[in-house]
């Protein structure tokens, strides 16, 4: 997307679509839910 628009247009893009997913958790009081369904490896304890 960066490479065929202007970098302003894309970080409001961006930064519209989170305020949308934020203000739609919010409204329904849910957690964050991965789109991609990934399962990634949680970490267990101090790093």
């Amino acid at each position: 997307m960066l490479a065929r628009k202007p970098r302003m247009l894309v970080a409001i893009a961006l930064a519209n679509k989170m305020a949308r997913m934020i203000w739609a958790m919010l409204a329904r009081n849910e957690d964050y839910r991965d789109p991609a369904g990934t399962d990634q490896p949680q970490l267990s304890g101090p790093v």
